[in-house]
């Protein structure tokens, strides 16, 4: 008989939706929310899964957060890269004198003091801007007529794709050496080419002194 009302009472208690918190506390709770709860043999090991599983989440998102910036600022070093574009040349490092020539020829300046990005080329005497935007460019271009009284044709044409955009140029009797300056900002495209030219009857002259000089080098890229 006892044995009837024991099992009746099971019975009865199995049969409600209530669950009951370790703590003690008899009120409703959410099992979905509370399953480590239902087992005091796994309680512990559930709570310890549940943090593992919490740590996992933060170190993946702190994992992906610190590959977003580590690619920030990869594209950032590489766009600084591709901006490093100038370049400084001189005419020679020995005596030398070229022209007059009889038609317009293109300067090749060999001495090369900087040239970031490979852009200037000693073989075609070439600048060839590597992206789109706002350069400065200098020419400097110097002559000795050799003897006293001998008349000079010191100068240059700075060009920008075949045209011309500077023409430095000295030509008097009032001295056996003259030399001329432009300085410009211009906005180029990349694939530009920037030269010099030597017009017909002009020469230049230089030594290690580095008297004639070609330079330029971006200032902001526009692309």
């Amino acid at each position: 008989m006892r044995a009837l009302v024991i099992l009746s009472l099971l019975g009865c208690a199995l049969g409600q939706d209530r669950v009951f918190s370790w703590s003690g506390n008899d009120s409703q709770v959410d099992p979905s929310e509370n399953a480590c709860l239902t087992d005091v043999a796994s309680c512990g090991c559930c709570l310890m899964q549940k943090q593992l599983w919490k740590l996992e989440m933060f170190f993946n998102m702190t994992l992906d957060e610190l590959q977003k910036n580590l690619e920030r600022a990869q594209s950032v070093l590489n766009n600084i890269r591709a901006s490093r574009s100038a370049f400084s040349v001189a005419l020679t490092d020995t005596r030398l004198c070229v022209g007059p020539n009889r038609e317009d020829s293109v300067v090749k300046y060999s001495s090369i003091f900087v040239n970031l990005g490979d852009g200037y080329s000693t073989d075609t005497g070439a600048f060839v801007a590597p992206r789109s935007g706002v350069y400065s460019l200098a020419l400097t271009v110097y002559s000795d007529a050799g003897t006293p009284g001998a008349q000079l044709a010191a100068c240059a044409r700075l060009r920008l794709n075949g045209r011309t955009i500077a023409s430095p140029s000295e030509n008097n009797l009032q001295d056996q050496e003259d030399s001329t300056s432009a300085l410009l900002v211009v906005q180029l495209h990349a694939g530009d080419r920037v030269d010099v030219a030597l017009p017909a009857g002009c020469f230049l002259c230089d030594n290690n002194n580095h008297y004639n000089t070609f330079t330029g080098f971006l200032l902001y890229a526009t692309d």
